[in-house]
Protein backbone atom coordinates (compact mmCIF):
# COMPACT_ATOMS: atom_id res chain seq x y z
CA UNK A 1 0.00 0.00 0.00
CA UNK A 2 0.55 3.46 -0.45
CA UNK A 3 0.60 4.88 3.20
CA UNK A 4 0.59 8.19 4.83
CA UNK A 5 1.36 9.10 8.18
CA UNK A 6 0.85 11.89 9.76
CA UNK A 7 2.36 12.99 13.12
CA UNK A 8 2.17 15.43 15.18
CA UNK A 9 4.48 18.42 14.74
CA UNK A 10 5.30 19.74 17.61
CA UNK A 11 8.43 17.21 18.57
CA UNK A 12 10.47 15.36 15.88
CA UNK A 13 10.03 11.50 15.13
CA UNK A 14 11.34 9.79 17.21
CA UNK A 15 11.13 12.70 20.13
CA UNK A 16 15.12 13.32 21.49
CA UNK A 17 13.11 14.12 25.21
CA UNK A 18 9.31 13.50 25.97
CA UNK A 19 6.81 12.33 23.17
CA UNK A 20 4.98 9.33 23.51
CA UNK A 21 2.71 9.70 20.09
CA UNK A 22 6.02 10.36 18.56
CA UNK A 23 7.62 7.24 19.06
CA UNK A 24 4.84 5.13 18.50
CA UNK A 25 4.74 7.17 15.29
CA UNK A 26 8.36 6.15 14.58
CA UNK A 27 7.74 2.74 14.96
CA UNK A 28 5.17 2.18 13.06
CA UNK A 29 6.24 4.11 10.25
CA UNK A 30 9.93 2.49 10.20
CA UNK A 31 7.63 -1.17 10.44
CA UNK A 32 5.50 -0.44 7.72
CA UNK A 33 8.57 -0.13 5.05
CA UNK A 34 9.95 -2.76 6.80
CA UNK A 35 6.98 -4.49 5.63
CA UNK A 36 7.21 -3.50 1.86
CA UNK A 37 4.72 -0.63 2.04
CA UNK A 38 5.71 2.85 0.24
CA UNK A 39 5.16 4.88 3.17
CA UNK A 40 5.23 9.05 3.32
CA UNK A 41 5.86 10.26 7.11
CA UNK A 42 4.79 13.96 7.50
CA UNK A 43 6.47 15.70 10.49
CA UNK A 44 9.07 18.07 10.99
CA UNK A 45 12.15 18.38 8.90
CA UNK A 46 14.48 17.19 12.43
CA UNK A 47 13.00 13.92 11.75
CA UNK A 48 14.59 10.63 11.25
CA UNK A 49 12.91 7.95 9.47
CA UNK A 50 13.29 5.06 6.64
CA UNK A 51 10.11 6.71 5.08
CA UNK A 52 10.11 9.14 2.66
CA UNK A 53 9.94 12.58 4.85
CA UNK A 54 7.77 15.13 4.61
CA UNK A 55 7.96 18.48 6.32
CA UNK A 56 6.70 22.07 6.25
CA UNK A 57 8.72 22.82 9.10
CA UNK A 58 12.22 22.54 9.00
CA UNK A 59 12.50 22.03 12.84
CA UNK A 60 9.93 21.03 15.29
CA UNK A 61 8.12 24.09 16.56
CA UNK A 62 8.14 23.17 20.11
CA UNK A 63 7.95 26.87 21.22
CA UNK A 64 4.70 27.18 19.04
CA UNK A 65 2.64 24.02 20.54
CA UNK A 66 -1.04 24.27 20.84
CA UNK A 67 -0.84 26.95 17.88
CA UNK A 68 -3.87 26.11 15.59
CA UNK A 69 -2.60 27.84 12.29
CA UNK A 70 0.38 25.67 12.94
CA UNK A 71 -1.12 22.66 13.08
CA UNK A 72 -3.76 23.48 10.09
CA UNK A 73 -0.97 24.07 8.09
CA UNK A 74 1.09 20.98 9.07
CA UNK A 75 -1.92 18.88 8.20
CA UNK A 76 -2.99 20.49 5.18
CA UNK A 77 0.84 19.75 3.49
CA UNK A 78 -0.75 15.64 4.04
CA UNK A 79 -4.36 16.30 2.86
CA UNK A 80 -3.02 18.17 -0.12
CA UNK A 81 -1.06 15.21 -1.44
CA UNK A 82 -3.81 12.95 -0.34
CA UNK A 83 -3.95 11.33 -4.05
CA UNK A 84 -0.94 10.06 -4.25
CA UNK A 85 -2.03 7.25 -1.23
CA UNK A 86 -4.34 4.44 -0.68
CA UNK A 87 -5.03 5.21 2.84
CA UNK A 88 -3.98 8.50 5.39
CA UNK A 89 -3.30 7.76 9.12
CA UNK A 90 -3.52 10.81 11.27
CA UNK A 91 -1.78 10.96 14.68
CA UNK A 92 -1.77 14.57 14.93
CA UNK A 93 -5.39 15.39 16.57
CA UNK A 94 -8.65 16.57 15.46
CA UNK A 95 -8.50 19.37 13.13
CA UNK A 96 -7.49 17.05 10.93
CA UNK A 97 -9.54 14.42 11.43
CA UNK A 98 -12.06 16.93 10.27
CA UNK A 99 -10.03 18.53 7.83
CA UNK A 100 -9.90 14.44 6.32
CA UNK A 101 -13.78 15.07 5.16
CA UNK A 102 -12.51 17.00 2.49
CA UNK A 103 -10.59 14.56 0.65
CA UNK A 104 -11.64 11.01 -1.32
CA UNK A 105 -8.87 9.14 -0.14
CA UNK A 106 -9.65 6.83 2.80
CA UNK A 107 -8.48 7.95 6.41
CA UNK A 108 -7.97 6.68 9.59
CA UNK A 109 -7.59 8.48 12.87
CA UNK A 110 -5.61 7.17 15.79
CA UNK A 111 -6.92 8.93 19.04
CA UNK A 112 -4.03 9.23 21.33
CA UNK A 113 -5.73 11.05 24.30
CA UNK A 114 -8.79 10.55 26.84
CA UNK A 115 -12.27 11.10 25.28
CA UNK A 116 -13.98 11.99 28.99
CA UNK A 117 -15.78 15.74 28.85
CA UNK A 118 -14.90 18.44 26.04
CA UNK A 119 -12.65 16.00 24.15
CA UNK A 120 -15.49 13.37 23.29
CA UNK A 121 -17.97 15.98 22.78
CA UNK A 122 -15.17 17.34 19.67
CA UNK A 123 -15.04 13.96 18.30
CA UNK A 124 -18.89 13.65 18.29
CA UNK A 125 -18.95 17.02 16.12
CA UNK A 126 -16.28 15.39 14.02
CA UNK A 127 -17.72 12.20 13.14
CA UNK A 128 -20.67 14.46 12.17
CA UNK A 129 -18.76 16.80 10.10
CA UNK A 130 -16.54 13.71 8.84
CA UNK A 131 -18.43 10.92 8.89
CA UNK A 132 -15.79 9.07 6.28
CA UNK A 133 -12.84 9.27 8.92
CA UNK A 134 -12.89 5.97 10.86
CA UNK A 135 -11.29 6.15 14.39
CA UNK A 136 -8.47 3.59 15.85
CA UNK A 137 -8.39 3.14 19.34
CA UNK A 138 -5.14 2.51 21.62
CA UNK A 139 -7.40 0.88 24.49
CA UNK A 140 -11.02 -0.49 24.72
CA UNK A 141 -11.21 2.00 27.49
CA UNK A 142 -10.55 4.70 25.78
CA UNK A 143 -13.48 4.13 23.90
CA UNK A 144 -15.95 3.90 26.82
CA UNK A 145 -17.16 7.51 26.83
CA UNK A 146 -18.24 7.06 23.35
CA UNK A 147 -18.44 3.64 22.21
CA UNK A 148 -20.63 4.75 18.99
CA UNK A 149 -18.19 6.81 17.64
CA UNK A 150 -17.07 5.28 13.80
CA UNK A 151 -14.62 2.62 15.59
CA UNK A 152 -12.44 0.69 13.23
CA UNK A 153 -10.27 -0.99 15.27
CA UNK A 154 -8.58 -1.32 18.60
CA UNK A 155 -4.25 -0.83 18.24
CA UNK A 156 -2.65 -1.08 21.60
CA UNK A 157 0.71 0.98 21.12
CA UNK A 158 4.02 -1.15 20.88
CA UNK A 159 7.63 -0.52 21.79
CA UNK A 160 10.97 -1.48 19.49
CA UNK A 161 12.64 -4.52 22.27
CA UNK A 162 16.15 -3.66 21.05
CA UNK A 163 16.49 -0.45 22.52
CA UNK A 164 14.94 -1.93 25.81
CA UNK A 165 17.51 -3.75 27.45
CA UNK A 166 16.39 -5.65 30.34
CA UNK A 167 18.17 -5.41 33.71
CA UNK A 168 17.91 -9.11 35.79
CA UNK A 169 18.37 -7.31 39.11
CA UNK A 170 16.23 -4.66 41.55
CA UNK A 171 17.57 -1.69 42.33
CA UNK A 172 16.97 0.07 45.32
CA UNK A 173 15.18 3.21 44.48
CA UNK A 174 11.09 3.59 43.25
CA UNK A 175 10.62 5.43 39.93
CA UNK A 176 8.20 7.75 38.43
CA UNK A 177 8.24 8.67 34.92
CA UNK A 178 5.84 11.51 33.72
CA UNK A 179 4.90 14.65 33.02
CA UNK A 180 3.87 17.14 35.94
CA UNK A 181 0.37 17.80 36.08
CA UNK A 182 -2.05 16.25 38.96
CA UNK A 183 -2.90 13.49 36.79
CA UNK A 184 0.23 11.77 36.68
CA UNK A 185 0.65 12.20 39.94
CA UNK A 186 4.09 12.79 40.93
CA UNK A 187 2.77 14.15 44.40
CA UNK A 188 1.55 10.30 44.89
CA UNK A 189 4.31 8.79 44.20
CA UNK A 190 5.98 11.05 46.34
CA UNK A 191 3.21 10.33 49.29
CA UNK A 192 4.32 6.20 48.22
CA UNK A 193 8.06 6.52 48.64
CA UNK A 194 7.84 8.23 51.76
CA UNK A 195 5.40 5.83 53.71
CA UNK A 196 7.81 2.96 52.24
CA UNK A 197 10.89 4.72 53.70
CA UNK A 198 12.38 4.27 50.00
CA UNK A 199 14.09 7.14 47.69
CA UNK A 200 12.36 8.31 44.99
CA UNK A 201 13.64 9.00 41.23
CA UNK A 202 11.38 11.56 38.83
CA UNK A 203 11.32 12.53 35.67
CA UNK A 204 9.32 14.01 33.22
CA UNK A 205 8.19 16.87 31.08
CA UNK A 206 7.52 20.31 33.11
CA UNK A 207 7.77 23.15 30.26
CA UNK A 208 3.60 24.57 30.11
CA UNK A 209 3.29 27.22 32.22
CA UNK A 210 0.17 24.70 34.04
CA UNK A 211 3.32 21.65 34.45
CA UNK A 212 5.32 24.51 35.96
CA UNK A 213 3.31 26.01 38.35
CA UNK A 214 1.88 21.70 39.81
CA UNK A 215 5.55 21.32 39.90
CA UNK A 216 6.13 24.25 41.80
CA UNK A 217 3.39 23.63 44.19
CA UNK A 218 3.73 19.99 44.79
CA UNK A 219 6.90 18.95 43.57
CA UNK A 220 9.68 20.73 44.54
CA UNK A 221 8.29 21.23 48.19
CA UNK A 222 9.92 17.35 48.74
CA UNK A 223 13.07 17.18 46.88
CA UNK A 224 15.71 16.06 49.29
CA UNK A 225 18.94 15.35 47.70
CA UNK A 226 19.55 11.36 47.73
CA UNK A 227 15.58 10.90 48.50
CA UNK A 228 13.07 12.54 46.79
CA UNK A 229 14.78 13.66 43.42
CA UNK A 230 13.60 15.55 40.42
CA UNK A 231 15.74 14.27 37.19
CA UNK A 232 14.23 17.10 34.59
CA UNK A 233 12.83 15.52 31.12
CA UNK A 234 15.75 12.67 30.14
CA UNK A 235 17.26 11.29 26.97
CA UNK A 236 16.09 7.91 26.15
CA UNK A 237 19.59 6.29 27.07
CA UNK A 238 19.23 7.95 30.75
CA UNK A 239 15.22 6.78 30.44
CA UNK A 240 15.91 3.03 29.94
CA UNK A 241 19.30 3.05 32.98
CA UNK A 242 16.58 5.15 35.05
CA UNK A 243 14.24 1.90 34.47
CA UNK A 244 16.87 -1.29 34.43
CA UNK A 245 17.97 -0.21 38.07
CA UNK A 246 14.82 0.84 39.89
CA UNK A 247 12.93 -1.23 42.07
CA UNK A 248 10.01 -0.85 40.81
CA UNK A 249 7.94 1.74 38.59
CA UNK A 250 5.04 3.84 40.60
CA UNK A 251 1.99 4.74 37.71
CA UNK A 252 -0.14 6.17 40.20
CA UNK A 253 -2.88 7.77 37.80
CA UNK A 254 -5.73 9.21 38.46
CA UNK A 255 -7.93 10.11 35.24
CA UNK A 256 -8.89 7.84 32.55
CA UNK A 257 -5.42 6.87 30.86
CA UNK A 258 -5.47 5.92 27.18
CA UNK A 259 -2.74 3.76 27.02
CA UNK A 260 0.75 4.74 29.50
CA UNK A 261 3.59 3.66 27.39
CA UNK A 262 5.60 3.67 30.63
CA UNK A 263 4.16 0.80 31.93
CA UNK A 264 5.76 -1.10 28.76
CA UNK A 265 8.85 0.52 28.79
CA UNK A 266 9.13 -0.65 32.48
CA UNK A 267 8.13 -4.46 31.77
CA UNK A 268 10.76 -4.49 28.70
CA UNK A 269 13.15 -3.45 30.83
CA UNK A 270 12.20 -6.31 33.62
CA UNK A 271 10.86 -3.75 36.42
CA UNK A 272 7.86 -4.06 38.10
CA UNK A 273 4.94 -1.99 37.33
CA UNK A 274 2.86 -0.72 40.25
CA UNK A 275 -0.59 1.17 39.18
CA UNK A 276 -3.60 2.50 40.31
CA UNK A 277 -7.41 0.95 38.38
CA UNK A 278 -7.76 4.15 36.00
CA UNK A 279 -7.80 4.05 33.00
CA UNK A 280 -6.00 1.26 30.64
CA UNK A 281 -3.86 0.01 33.09
CA UNK A 282 -5.89 -3.34 33.80
CA UNK A 283 -5.79 -3.80 30.04
CA UNK A 284 -1.77 -3.19 29.72
CA UNK A 285 -0.57 -4.35 33.14
CA UNK A 286 -1.17 -8.51 33.88
CA UNK A 287 -1.87 -7.94 37.86
CA UNK A 288 0.69 -10.73 39.95
CA UNK A 289 2.91 -11.63 36.48
CA UNK A 290 3.89 -8.06 35.32
CA UNK A 291 3.40 -5.49 38.06
CA UNK A 292 0.41 -5.17 40.70
CA UNK A 293 -2.80 -3.08 40.26
CA UNK A 294 -4.11 -1.33 43.44
CA UNK A 295 -7.72 0.32 43.77
CA UNK A 296 -5.67 3.30 45.46
CA UNK A 297 -2.90 4.83 45.72
CA UNK A 298 -2.50 4.38 49.35
CA UNK A 299 -2.28 0.45 49.01
CA UNK A 300 1.43 0.93 46.57
CA UNK A 301 3.39 1.24 49.51
CA UNK A 302 2.23 -2.55 50.73
CA UNK A 303 1.88 -4.02 47.68
CA UNK A 304 6.49 -3.25 46.94
CA UNK A 305 7.02 -6.62 48.21
CA UNK A 306 4.98 -8.74 46.37
CA UNK A 307 6.65 -6.66 42.79
CA UNK A 308 9.77 -7.54 44.26
CA UNK A 309 8.78 -11.31 43.80
CA UNK A 310 8.14 -11.21 40.22
CA UNK A 311 10.25 -12.01 37.84
CA UNK A 312 12.16 -9.94 35.37
CA UNK A 313 12.47 -12.23 32.39
CA UNK A 314 8.80 -13.13 32.78
CA UNK A 315 7.91 -9.17 32.78
CA UNK A 316 10.27 -8.86 29.15
CA UNK A 317 8.50 -12.20 28.29
CA UNK A 318 5.21 -11.22 28.25
CA UNK A 319 5.86 -7.57 27.41
CA UNK A 320 7.21 -8.90 24.12
CA UNK A 321 4.28 -11.18 23.44
CA UNK A 322 2.19 -8.34 23.40
CA UNK A 323 3.38 -5.19 22.43
CA UNK A 324 5.65 -6.36 20.02
CA UNK A 325 6.29 -3.90 16.70
CA UNK A 326 5.12 -6.81 14.50
CA UNK A 327 1.83 -7.05 16.39
CA UNK A 328 0.95 -3.47 16.24
CA UNK A 329 2.19 -3.12 12.42
CA UNK A 330 0.08 -6.32 11.24
CA UNK A 331 -2.98 -4.66 12.81
CA UNK A 332 -3.03 -1.10 11.63
CA UNK A 333 -2.53 -3.26 8.00
CA UNK A 334 -5.40 -4.89 8.66
CA UNK A 335 -7.17 -1.73 9.87
CA UNK A 336 -5.87 0.28 6.62
CA UNK A 337 -7.32 -2.72 4.62
CA UNK A 338 -10.22 -2.31 6.15
CA UNK A 339 -10.75 1.16 5.93
CA UNK A 340 -10.20 1.31 2.16
CA UNK A 341 -12.92 -1.45 1.75
CA UNK A 342 -15.09 0.26 3.34
CA UNK A 343 -14.25 3.32 1.28
CA UNK A 344 -15.55 1.18 -1.94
Amino acid sequence: MRIALLAPVWFPVPPTGYGGIEWVVSLLADGLVDAGHEVTLFASGDSRTTAELACIYEIAPSADIGRSQVEIRHALACFERAGEFDVINDHSGPPAAVIAGAVSTPTVHTVHGPLLGEPGDLYEQVARVSPRTRLISISMNQRAPHPDLPWLANVPNALDFSVYPVQPRRGDYLLFLGRMNPEKGAHRAIAVATEAGLPLKIAGKRREPAEQQYFHEFVEPHLREGEIEYLGEVTHGEKVELLQNARATLFPVDWEEPFGLVMIESMACGTPVIATRRGSVPEVVEHGRTGLIVDDYRGMAGAIEAADELDPADLRRAAEERFARSRMVDDYVAAYERAIELAG
